[in-house]
This record gives C-alpha cells, structure tokens and sequence, in this order.
C-alpha cells in the first residue's frame, strides 16, 4: 500500500528544480503509527523515558521517536537541530504543547546534568506524555523530511553519481514497505548533503547510503547492507573521544529491520 501511496507523489523528488507537487507523501493514520511505532522502537526499544534522553558526551538532548535533537541557548554542534522544527509542526496540527514548552526559544536545559536531575519533574513527564500521544504526527514530520531530501541530495552529489542516487532512492521507495528504511535512515542519519556531519571527509546519511548500494538484487537488502557499511565506516573514522564504538551495535540492529 505504501508503494503506491508513494507513486502518486514522485514528482515531489523526480530531481533538482522541478516544480514539487502539492499532494506530498500520503500515509494513513494506520500507517503512520505503524511506522512510528518502529521508529520509536529504532531510537528508545519503545520506553517512554527514552523519548526524552540525553546521551553522555553530547551537548543536547534527544527527544521524540526519532530522537529529534534540541540544543541549549548559545550551544550548537555539527549536527543539524531537528526539534524545533518538530515542535512547530505539532502546533500547526492542532496539537495543545504545554504552556513552558510553546514559549521555550531553546532547551530549558543547560546540560546533562541538570536535564538528568529534572527527569522525573513535572515538565519533564509533560514532555513526554505530550511525545507519546503524538507517535502518528512525528512519522508524518518524518515522512516530510523524507520529500525535501532527494533534491538536497541531488543538488549536493557529483554529476557522475546522481543518476545512481536518483535510480536506488526510487528502486528502495518502490519496494514493498521501502518507504520505511528511507523515512527511518533520513531522520537517524541525515540527508548527508551538511558539510559539518562529516568525519575525516567521509558522511554517513541517506546520501551515502544510496551512493554505496549494490544495484542487484533486493533493494531494501541493499540499502541495509550499505547503511552498515557507512556507519562502520563513521565509527572507524569518528574522534575517539566520542566512544562511538559503544553504538555501533545498536546501529546495525536497527538498519537490519530494513529488511525484516
């Protein structure tokens, strides 16, 4: 079903500057909670405590199925903020935020250590009552991501490897339940387009993914597969400090679901 939902939208993605259409990703209220639920699974096993973390080393916490990122007043990092964006399409959907969390310009929490001292408050059991009720509504701010990304990532690869790119985003969008492993990777990972989300050079989001696919066989097995092998890639290639190593299995459990 969701192969030829996807087929009705295609020319939203077809390449750089054409005209999208007004239509977008069509997925069922089923479907999106369907999806959501494997992604909250993906990012938290599906805990309500894990849809707001704060993982050690990092300046930000991780909100949401799909760990959304929310960085403090004056902080930022390579990766791209995520959150807000989140926040502002739930409001625009109707959805009532609490009062604190409509007003906040930034994470209330200046770090780790104050987040982790708050996590049982009342603002803090808010905020995730409010994520857990809306599991449909962020697979949709997903599904969202996912139509911006092929021109990003068109626009950003070399000329010689687009039609690759193009030709694998359409052979793993138009398997049966490929729209999941793309809405999935795209929120984890990345487009792969930001020049800051590099180690060593080299990214690791859907762009890279797609760019390192074999174009035989099983297209989600493929895509599985690559995603693998540019994360290992990202670990080998990461600053030691950041412990990377410690995630990796957990990373290629939730790209082996790309193919269950």
């Amino acid at each position: 079903m969701l192969r030829s939902l996807f087929a009705t939208t295609t020319l939203l993605v077809v390449a750089v500057g054409q005209a999208a259409a007004s239509s977008g990703i069509k997925i069922t209220d089923a479907e999106a909670d369907r999806i959501g639920q494997k992604i909250w699974r993906n990012e938290c096993a599906g805990t309500r405590d894990g849809l707001t973390a704060w993982n050690m080393g990092e300046n930000f916490p991780s909100l949401g199925i799909g760990h959304f990122i929310w960085y403090p007043q004056g902080k930022r990092g390579p990766f791209k903020e995520s959150f807000p964006a989140l926040k502002d399409y739930l409001q625009a959907q109707g959805v009532k935020l609490p009062d604190w969390l409509a007003s906040a310009k930034a994470c209330p929490w200046p770090d780790r250590t104050k987040f982790m001292a708050d996590f049982r408050s009342k603002r803090m059991e808010e905020l995730r009552s409010l994520l857990a009720s809306t599991v449909g509504w962020q697979a949709r701010f997903a599904a969202l991501r996912l139509e911006g990304a092929l021109p990003q990532m068109l626009a950003a690869a070399p000329a010689s490897e687009r039609e690759k790119i193009r030709r694998n985003f359409y052979r793993v969008a138009n398997a049966p339940g490929g729209i999941y492993p793309l809405m999935d990777y795209v929120n984890f990972k990345g487009e792969g387009t930001s020049p800051t989300e590099r180690y060593q050079g080299e990214g690791w989001g859907l762009l890279q993914v797609l760019a390192g696919m074999s174009e035989t066989g099983s297209p989600p097995a493929a895509f599985s597969r690559s995603a693998d092998r540019v994360l290992t890639r990202r670990v080998e290639l990461s600053p030691p400090g950041r412990g990377e190593k410690r995630w990796l299995p957990g990373w290629r459990n939730r790209v082996a679901t790309y193919v269950l």
